[in-house]
């Protein structure tokens, strides 16, 4: 039957297996497939793990605790207990022989609490560390600090037992808790020592929400005098009670003696010792390795070991079991006797705990179970085992608790171990959590999907999975569309009866009717029968209302020609079809077989006829076509080779004459073994010879025939694939008693990590190494070869090394590598590479006698990459007359040329006359004899001659060498000076022409000016280096409540407004020792800020505190008052310029300076720029000349730009002609670039530099432009030269594009000391060596050559800064900005009244007030009025051009030499024209008639409201506050010293209590 989507094409048939084996290898490999699933790796062995509800999973491994979402892709938090950073464990803990319990430092974790109110879920930790410390912690995150703690809650040893759980009792949380507190072993007691009130605790109980866990515990059970130690291994409640399963373990000799024990005590808040009960199951296994409780059945279960060796050496396929335990029965049989534990009263007379006996019928014996988790779904119990060798069993009980086979749900690759605890995913029921090792996984409990039919599916009796319809496989419930309906979902409660089958019945002499049997009552369904040969519809019908459709074929003549036929029925979006063959019809000759097939039976004829004809019988009453009644859906074939499945009867019948006495092999792969021999005696007297193989015992027995009885003594066997565990092996003789064989081991496929040495010689031989595991299932190893094909190699082989000789590969080419493989059965499993290179060469060997009975071997060979051991090379000396001795080899030693390995022979007696006499060495390598001759030995005379005659032949030489290096030196060094001489003049000639004929084309159309607002503007003058005030005061203020502004800065702002106390705090602040400058700095910009709606105000807070600056100035040096900023009121003036020529500059100054900067930068841009200093060729500055400059040439390119989202625009021109240098960067390319496209549009590209990329494109291919790459120039001092356009080579008229980064592109690199670009980022006398080192790379260079750039620059821009210049000392319309009229003619008021005579004075005064307090400050910034970046290299050339504007204004004459500074000399002949403009400026300013004080007013009334909420003054006010308060009793000693400041007095120290109310309510 096919299933399929009607949308979706028609699957093929699938194919029949060629084998059973491959299909069963199928099943076997679909647990391997959650190989994708979600998997947490953790640094250290995970010792605990916990989910809860809400807050994700808890794994502690190592010092480490980490939260984790439920998927385990992410952490959410991480706790370090021991030490912050590091997880590791403080002492190393080494895993112990299974099923010994293991070691951790993590012994509790358990969530609770979940879903309460306020603090919500908690965690309750416990470590080994502080002496079992315990913690209450916050569930949502790890990293916050613990709420609660105590000591010695938990086993403070790592290998000790600890188990607790967290409950509610009365209105508190409780903890009740058993450990092994104390451990007799006298290596362990000294790790910690519990107190001596807890030396013989096993159970207490503590309350969770006291003020700490160290708290007297609230009642406690002690154990009894004879019970040793007690491994606790859970704990949990039920009914009302707290349940310890638990053993009795001797940690020393990991024995246990007696059965283990549940102890019971009542849920409650004190200590009630309510019994145990001990726990059987089976004989011998007395430990306990895991325990779950099924509380909606009443049931326990747990895992129970027998104690075996270290390894495997003793473990049986008896050696654990699960069983399962009534807990009614546990909590009936429980008594409270002296037997582990002292209770407070009790009356029993019996001398052990009474036995409990598991349910039979559940109990599942096993050879290496580890964990188990039982759970009920769909009223099923459903168990989940956990393997030593890293399996997840599922076994699902019958209705009366019967288990069946376990499934495999999961394998770990690596085969490790599964931890004891399986914790299930708390919300979806489809995940289990597996722990093994340092992993966590997150598993699907089920494989629904490898039931491919509805009948398979049901058949499986598996409570997770189901049918859905819409889907049509097998799914969870969740997973399948509307599975709510009952119609469209099928689980195990409906059974596979209800799984729609097509059955064909004849049901009448004319008619053949196809009906849809076992499925639901579905919606409107359509059904077609249709023959395959022809494709003619026999059939087609719908369905009536609310029933299926059912479809007749007439019997008549033409229809049984018909062999094959499709019949399908519809149902809305999907369709079930099946496809029948009648052309076996008439050979079949049971009635089941021929109505499975779709053919027709006759009953009275007992003959199978086609479906559409009729029985030869006319009676229909008596030769009807009925159905005979069919079987059951047979399902998969058991495991069972030759006899089948053994059937358990009593036999009495044996031959005694027949032994058995052991299996070859022991270990096999879950694929089988096709020959097991069998070793006894008498093997030809016996007949009907089986072999029985018993492994998990709810699962069937494989009953094997024998395959051949090759002797009297030995059998053969070939054994069928199985599922990894160990079995119980038996042979049967003539149906009698089965004759053991003791156990048989089904194991996983081999896996290789490692070949060693992974290089051999051609010749082979050579001893090759492979580690991996489960290597003693092996059938042989094979050398694949690519010519030779398969080459079988001799192996020696154990669980986790096979050893094996490299074969010959002699005729190959060399260096051919060859793919090491493991054949198992008819599988091969690649194990890695091994590469063949050619043979080892040996040059010579020496033999040296240091003493007479022992002589030393060394034989030289050439360098290779062959890893040659001791067992790999045989040596033997011949010498004399063919007389041998064999040399011991001792070490190989690498050297830069060759390689030497040494030998020693010991023993002789005449070590000289053989080292004299010898005359060759033998050298085996593996497969591989060389000889090896003697290294040749000549007289010491011989060297004595030759050197005498080396040494006269070198003084010869080197006589005729000198003569002829002088003569070649002077004639270098003559046209070295020709070549220096023919470079000066040719730069001199250069720059002289550039001077009088460069001509630079200044743009006079720049676009609008990017002037910064007023806001940007202000707070960048007045916190030029405080950045960090200027985002305090830019938030958005017209939307402030002016209302709204609190008491105690409205009190504060008024007291300010009080001239006479503003003017005292001022004098009071800048007379305090620590009230630095930058003190007086930030003081004055906070107060402009606060008077800025005020400026009539602050103007006369300048005058008054301006007067008393003179007096202070007057006493000494009036020539020095204004020149630094050393008072509140020097810069109160520089902001008061600000604000009041904000105006002026941006109307009249701002675009003649912004064409300056644009100006200077492109002159600049015009010659090379070294990227990584920023010197560049075209400057004002000496500082910043490039004078190492390359030849360099202009590059024309054609720029393509790509189209962007950014920049959509239908009339920007993408294609633009971009002029740059040969000697640019990518990176400066870029910028001129985008240059170049914001002048043609007048808009920028719509992209940053570094998001876009340039490609060069030649032809058809394109190549990307990069700063650095594979292909830049490495010098020899390893720093990296940045490429150039020249560097790729890039030609005039080249095509670039422009286009976006994509993702993970090569992003932009971060210059350092490791890279340069046209000169070495070194100091000069380093670039001198650098100079030397690569003589002949750089032309000679002299920095005074080029001084003529410095002046060829000015030229440019020098029609540019002089209208700059003008723009600033003019005067537009013949009248002065109000401020500059204001401020000087007070000035020239005040040296009226101090009777100043003295012009220089007051012209000081003015240029120090203005020029030098503001010009400069703008000159030297343009980043304060434009929204630009200024450059270090614009920095330095606005320095120069500052220094000749402040030169201009500067009265005293200086005296200029030819060793004066360029920067100086550079503007010396235009400095005395500027001069007079100056004085002419200052003279014009002062014969413009005064302003009125209303003037002045109007226009300071004007300028206050138009920065009307620019700036949160209240922000400014605190500042101004903490000044205030800071020295609040230096000004309040001042205030009341001062008369008439009374009432500013009681107002200060009203403001003061206003801000002390304010911040004890934390408004502040």
């Amino acid at each position: 039957m096919e299933v399929s989507r009607r949308r979706a094409p028609p699957r093929p048939q699938r194919p029949a297996a060629p084998l059973p084996l491959l299909a069963y290898l199928l099943a076997l490999a679909a647990p391997g497939r959650g190989a994708d699933e979600p998997v947490w790796r953790s640094e250290q062995a995970i010792g605990a793990i916990a989910a809860s509800r809400a807050d994700g999973v808890f794994v502690a491994s190592g010092s480490c605790l980490d939260q984790l979402d439920y998927s385990l892709e992410h952490r959410l938090s991480r706790l370090y207990r021991d030490r912050a950073g590091n997880c590791t464990e403080p002492v190393s803990l080494a895993p112990p022989a299974r099923p010994r319990p293991g070691s951790s430092f993590s012994k509790l974790l358990l969530p609770y609490r979940e879903g309460a109110a306020d603090p919500g879920g908690l965690l309750l930790t416990g470590w080994t560390f502080d002496r079992g410390a315990c913690e209450v912690r916050p569930l949502g995150n790890l990293s916050l600090s613990s709420l609660r703690n105590g000591t010695e809650v938990v086993s403070c040893h790592p290998q000790g037992s600890t188990a607790g759980v967290v409950y509610r009792a009365g209105n508190g949380w409780y903890l009740a808790v058993a450990a092994t507190y104390v451990l007799p072993e006298p290596e362990t007691a000294s790790r910690c020592n519990p107190a001596a009130s807890d030396r013989d605790t096993a159970i207490a109980i503590k309350n969770t929400e006291g003020r700490s866990l160290a708290t007297k515990e609230l009642g406690r059970l002690k154990l009894s005098g004879g019970a040793g130690s007690l491994h606790f291994v859970d704990a949990f409640l039920w009914n009302g009670s707290v349940y310890f399963p638990y053993y009795r373990y001797n940690y020393t000799s990991g024995v246990a003696t007696d059965p283990p024990s549940m102890a019971r005590i009542a849920q409650s808040t004190v200590v009630q010792f309510q019994g145990q009960a001990a726990l059987v199951c089976g004989r011998g296994r007395h430990l306990l390795l895991s325990s779950s409780l099924v509380e909606a059945l009443g049931v326990w279960a747990g895992v129970f070991s027998a104690a075996t060796e270290e390894g495997t050496a003793r473990r049986s396929p008896a050696t654990t079991a699960l069983c399962l335990f009534r807990m009614s029965e546990i909590q009936a049989r429980a008594k409270s006797c002296n037997w582990d534990f002292e209770p407070t009263e009790h009356n029993c007379k019996e001398e052990k705990p009474e036995n409990v006996q598991p349910i039979a019928s559940s109990t599942l014996i096993h050879s290496d179970l580890t964990s188990v988790y039982g759970t009920v779904v769909m009223n099923r119990t459903v168990l989940f085992l956990g393997t030593g060798d890293g399996q997840l069993l599922k076994v699902i009980l019958g209705e009366n608790l019967t288990s069946n086979c376990p499934e495999v749900i999961y394998e770990i690759k690596e085969e490790t171990p599964v931890f004891y605890k399986l914790v299930p995913h708390p919300k979806k029921n489809i995940y289990i959590y597996l722990t093994a090792g340092k992993e966590v996984r997150r598993i699907r409990v089920a494989n629904c999907s490898k039931h491919e039919s509805c009948v398979a599916c049901l058949a499986a009796a598996d409570p997770h999975c189901g049918w859905c319809h819409a889907l049509q496989r097998c799914t969870f419930k969740d997973d399948c569309v509307q599975s709510e309906s009952s119609e469209n979902w099928l689980d195990i409660l409906s059974g596979a009866k209800k799984c729609p089958q097509i059955h064909i019945s004849h049901r009448s002499r004319e008619k053949t009717t196809v009906t849809l049997v076992g499925s639901p009552s579905l919606w409107h369904s359509e059904c077609v029968v249709k023959s395959v040969d022809s494709g003619r519809e026999l059939c087609k019908a719908r369905s009536p209302p609310n029933e299926t459709c059912t479809c007749s074929v007439p019997a008549r003549a033409p229809h049984k020609d018909v062999l094959v036929v499709n019949v399908t029925f519809s149902f809305g979006s999907w369709h079930l079809s099946k496809r029948f063959d009648f052309t076996t019809c008439s050979s079949l000759r049971e009635c089941p077989g021929c109505v499975r097939t779709g053919c027709a039976w006759c009953n009275r004829e007992s003959r199978c006829i086609h479906p559409f004809t009729a029985c030869r019988s006319s009676d229909d009453n008596r030769n009807r076509q009925e159905p005979c009644p069919v079987a059951g859906d047979k399902h998969a074939p058991s495991k069972t080779a030759g006899a089948g499945q053994l059937k358990e009867k009593a036999r009495n019948r044996t031959n005694p004459g027949v032994q058995v006495f052991s299996i070859e092999p022991q270990k096999i792969s879950t694929l089988g073994k096709s020959n097991v021999i069998v070793t006894g005696a008498n093997f030809t007297q016996a007949s009907d010879i089986v072999m029985i193989l018993k492994g998990t015992s709810t699962c069937d027995k494989d009953v094997v025939q024998v395959r051949h009885v090759l002797n009297d003594t030995h059998l053969k066997f070939s054994l069928p694939s199985s599922r990894k565990e160990m079995k119980d092996v038996c042979v049967q003789f003539d149906g009698g008693d089965c004759a053991s064989l003791g156990p048989l081991s089904y194991i996983a496929l081999p896996h290789c990590s490692l070949v060693y040495p992974a290089t051999t010689w051609v010749s082979g031989g050579q001893n090759i190494t492979i580690m991996g595991r489960n290597f003693d299932v092996i059938d042989n190893l094979i050398i694949s070869h690519e010519l030779k094909g398969n080459i079988n190699v001799s192996e020696y082989c154990v669980a986790t090394h096979c050893w094996f000789l490299a074969p010959s590969l002699k005729g190959s080419k060399v260096r051919t590598n060859v793919t090491v493989k493991l054949r198992v059965q008819d599988t091969y499993l690649d194990c890695g590479t091994l590469q063949y290179l050619e043979d080892p060469r040996f040059t010579g060997y020496r033999a040296d006698a240091e003493v007479d009975t022992e002589l030393e071997v060394k034989i030289l060979k050439e360098n290779d990459n062959f890893n040659i051991s001791k067992k790999d090379i045989e040596i033997t000396l011949f010498h004399g007359e063919n007389k041998q001795l064999n040399c011991s080899f001792e070490n190989i030693t690498r050297n830069q040329d060759l390689t030497t390995i040494l030998c020693k022979i010991k023993g002789i007696r005449t070590a000289s006359s053989i080292a004299s006499s010898s005359k060759k060495v033998r050298v085996r390598l593996g497969y591989l004899e060389l000889y090896v001759k003697q290294e040749s030995v000549l007289s010491n005379w011989y060297y004595l001659i030759v050197f005498a005659v080396l040494f006269l032949l070198v003084i010869f030489v080197a006589v005729v060498v000198t003569k002829h290096k002088s003569k070649e030196l002077s004639r270098k060094q003559s046209q070295q000076l020709e070549l220096l001489e023919s470079e000066l003049r040719k730069e001199i000639r250069d720059g002289f022409a550039e001077l009088q004929m460069d001509k630079l084309d200044v743009v006079d159309s720049f676009g609008t000016v990017p002037f910064l607002d007023y806001k940007h503007f202000a707070l960048r003058t007045f916190f030029p280096e405080s950045g960090g005030f200027t985002h305090i005061f830019t938030e958005d203020m017209h939307n402030r409540d002016a209302n709204n502004k609190n008491e105690s800065l409205m009190a504060l702002d008024a007291l300010i407004c009080n001239k006479s106390f503003l003017v005292t705090v001022i004098h009071t602040l800048e007379k305090q020792k620590n009230f630095s400058v930058k003190d007086r700095c930030l003081f004055a910009s906070f107060l402009t800020i606060v008077l800025q709606t005020k400026l009539v105000y602050l103007t006369s807070i300048l005058e008054v505190l301006t007067r008393d600056l003179m007096e202070q100035s007057s006493n000494m040096q009036p020539k020095l008052m204004l020149r630094r900023t050393e008072s509140v009121v020097e810069k109160l003036l520089t902001n008061w310029m600000s604000v009041c020529l904000s105006g002026f500059l941006r109307e009249t100054v701002g675009e003649p300076f912004y064409l300056l900067v644009t100006t200077l930068n492109q002159k600049i841009n015009k010659g090379p720029v070294d990227v990584i200093t920023c010197k560049a060729l075209y400057t004002l500055n000496e500082d910043w000349l490039l004078w190492q400059v390359p030849e360099f040439s202009t590059v024309a390119l054609n720029v393509v730009f790509e189209k962007i989202p950014e920049n959509e625009s239908a009339d920007v021109c993408r294609s633009i002609a971009v002029n740059v240098l040969d000697c640019d960067t990518i990176g400066q390319a870029k910028e001129k670039i985008f240059q170049a496209f914001l002048s043609k549009n007048g808009s920028p590209y719509g992209l940053q530099l570094n998001e876009i990329c340039l490609e060069l494109q030649v032809g058809t291919r394109q190549k990307e432009l990069l700063d650095i790459d594979s292909s830049s120039v490495i010098l020899e001092d390893g720093i990296t030269k940045l490429n150039t356009i020249g560097h790729y080579e890039i030609s005039n008229g080249s095509t670039i594009k422009v286009f976006k980064k994509i993702a993970n592109f090569t992003s932009d690199v971060e210059y350092s000391d490791d890279h340069c670009h046209l000169i070495l980022p070194d100091s000069e006398a380093l670039q001198d060596v650098q100079g030397k080192r690569h003589r002949g790379k750089h032309k000679f260079k002299v920095k005074e050559m080029y001084l003529t750039k410095l002046l060829s620059t000015k030229v440019a821009i020098h029609s540019v800064l002089e209208k700059l210049f003008r723009s600033i000392w003019s005067l537009p319309n013949s009248r002065a900005p109000f401020a500059i009229k204001y401020f000087f003619d007070f000035l020239d008021a005040q040296a009226e009244n101090k009777k100043i005579t003295d012009p220089d004075v007051v012209h000081i005064w003015k240029t120090n007030s203005l020029p030098l307090r503001f010009w400069v400050n703008i000159l030297k910034n343009p980043q304060f009025v434009f929204d630009i970046k200024k450059t270090p290299h614009i920095d330095g050339c606005l320095s120069v051009i500052a220094q000749a504007f402040m030169d201009a204004f500067s009265l005293a004459e200086q005296p200029l030499g030819k060793e004066a500074p360029t920067n100086k000399l550079l503007y010396a002949k235009d400095i005395p024209t500027y001069k007079e403009e100056v004085k002419s400026y200052y003279k014009a300013i002062r014969d413009l008639p005064p302003l009125s004080a209303s003037e002045m007013e109007e226009f300071l009334t004007q300028e206050s409201k138009k920065h009307e909420n620019e700036f949160n003054e209240e922000v400014a006010l605190t500042e101004i506050y903490k000044y205030i308060v800071k020295y609040f009793d230096e000004i309040l000693n001042k205030l009341e010293r001062e008369r008439g400041l009374e009432e500013a007095q009681k107002q200060l120290l009203h403001v003061k209590v206003l801000f002390e109310e304010k911040r004890k309510c934390k408004w502040m």
